[in-house]
Parts: C-alpha cells; sequence; structure tokens
C-alpha cells in the first residue's frame, strides 16, 4: 500500500518558537515491511528521527521563525501480511510465570516493559465495577478466549459514533457514555485486558477500509488504533471492526496509551486558537 497522510494546521496570527514531534513512519518488524518513507514539512526545515522508548519513530523539528501555518506530509510504501495464525495459549498459570519469573512460588523477577503494560494510565483507568467484567472472562477460558471475549464485551456496550468523543476521552467515560470511536474502544478494550493480567499495548496506524480495494485506486484511508494483548506473544486484535488484523492494516506506533503516540504533537508560542485538517489517502499498490 502506498500511504498519504496530509496534516494542516493554520494559527490564528503567528506561532512561533514551534518544536513537533511526528509518529507517522509505519514500523518495519517483521509482520509488516516499510519499503519507502519520508516525512515533508512546509516552511522548509531540518527533519531529525529517532525510536522512541516503545520501538516507534519519531521525527522532529524545530521552526523558530514567525509563521501562521504549518503542513506536515508523511508518505509511505509498505508491503503488509495478512492474519497470522494465534500461538498455542499457555494456561494463566503459566502466564503469571512468565510475567513475575516465578518459580516454586518465589518471585524471582518482573519484567518491566511487559510491568507497564498491566498497569493503568490515565486513559485507561476503570472503576473495580467495571474491570471485574474483564476479570469475569477468564473464567473457563484460556487468554486467547478471554480476550475475544473482552473485545465482544466492549462492542457490546460501546457503539461506534464518530465525533462522539475526542482525543482525552478516557476509558471510563467511554463505558458511560455508552459511545465512542476506535480510540475510545482500544483504550476500554486495553484497560479490560490488563485487568484480566494480560499486558496490553495501544496501536496506532492506518486502516485500509476496503477489502477489495482495486489496485492503484486511492482512497480515502483513516488513521485507527487496535490491541494487542500477550500471551507469551503479542497477538493483535481489533475490538472496533471484530475482525483479524491483517493486510489492510498499517502499524505506526505503540504505547500504553493514545498519549504514547499521537501522529502530530507540539509546543509554540503564539495565538492559542486555529484550525486542523487532516487527510489519509490509501492506494493498494498490488
Amino acid at each position: 500500500m502506498r500511504i498519504r497522510h496530509l496534516t494542516r494546521v493554520e494559527y490564528d496570527g503567528e506561532a512561533r518558537s514551534s518544536y513537533n514531534e511526528v509518529r507517522m513512519t509505519p514500523l518495519d518488524d517483521g509482520v509488516q515491511t516499510t519499503l519507502a518513507s519520508r516525512i515533508m514539512v512546509r516552511p522548509p526545515v531540518p527533519v531529525w528521527t529517532y525510536r522512541d522508548y516503545w520501538g516507534t519513530t519519531v521525527s522532529v523539528f524545530d521552526l523558530a521563525p514567525p509563521h501562521a501555518g504549518l503542513t506536515v506530509e508523511a508518505i509511505s510504501r509498505v508491503e503488509t501480511s495478512g492474519p497470522r495464525p494465534l500461538p498455542a495459549p499457555p494456561t494463566w498459570s503459566q502466564l503469571t510465570g512468565m510475567l513475575t519469573g516465578t518459580v516454586s512460588g518465589t518471585v524471582t523477577r518482573t519484567d518491566g516493559a511487559l510491568g507497564e503494560l498491566l498497569r493503568p494510565t490515565p486513559m485507561t483507568t476503570i472503576t473495580d465495577e467495571v474491570a471485574g467484567i474483564g476479570r469475569a472472562q477468564t473464567g473457563g477460558r484460556d487468554p486467547h478466549e478471554a480476550a475475544a471475549a473482552i473485545a465482544a464485551a466492549v462492542a457490546g456496550r460501546v457503539a461506534y459514533v464518530p465525533g462522539s468523543t475526542g482525543v482525552q476521552t478516557s476509558a471510563q467515560e467511554a463505558w458511560e457514555q455508552g459511545q465512542g470511536v476506535c480510540q475510545d474502544m482500544a483504550h476500554l478494550t486495553v484497560a479490560l485486558l490488563r485487568a484480566a493480567g494480560l499486558p496490553a499495548r495501544y496501536v496506532s496506524g492506518y486502516l485500509h477500509p476496503a477489502t477489495d480495494a482495486k489496485i492503484g485506486e486511492p482512497v480515502d484511508g483513516q488513521s485507527h488504533a487496535w490491541v494487542e494483548y500477550w500471551a507469551g506473544d503479542w497477538v493483535p486484535l481489533d475490538p472496533t471492526n471484530r475482525l483479524p488484523v491483517g493486510e489492510g492494516h498499517v502499524v505506526v506506533a505503540r504505547g500504553r496509551d493514545y498519549s504514547d503516540v499521537p501522529p502530530l504533537k507540539g509546543i509554540y508560542q503564539g495565538p492559542g486558537g486555529g484550525r486542523q485538517e487532516v487527510r489519509v489517502t490509501v492506494t493498494r499498490l498490488a
């Protein structure tokens, strides 16, 4: 696929001393292959790249001179793969041993990264009553079955309603409102997976909207969010679409929640108001 992610920002006046982070470069992780990728900024400035703590490619740039607007364009070519078969599920006691390093009832270590992905964050904090729904899915089920049941519970509770929530909406708020977008469903699924004892991470990327896309035909795509849980290996899960994560999904960033993976984040001096326009176009190439 070819992906073009265009973001235009217009300020109510002139901005200056702007520092920005861009997370729009698809990962090259063995499951998908990034064949080419570039970030273009207008006004033109040098762009530096690094990998963050979670393995996401981050492009950074400064804009010191006054500017009334900012355009960031990311263009990538990515080869994706079909859904992977589920790994053999560990028992819950085996999973606990993997996570804690328990030997003969003694905890010998705690895996730092996985441990962080078991703990709640401000956007994935839920009440104990809601967390109990996640814990209840483990009864009589293996970890994969429990994860699928959690995704079904989220889909049954939260209706997909575009524009019904914002980027700061928490998992608890989405549960209470009973509606949200893919970000909210991912946050809530992550929260319930963690409550059930499964390390879970928030995944940000793109989704081709057509399973039967014609080769060479550009279509309006979308930024998308789904989850991955750890049960001896990482397993992807799309609670919004209830479909296997496969050729139509492109992974860009992973983290504890949305605050670790925003496509564009920055600070600047200047007017507080402005407008932002975002457009994603995806094209199947083969």
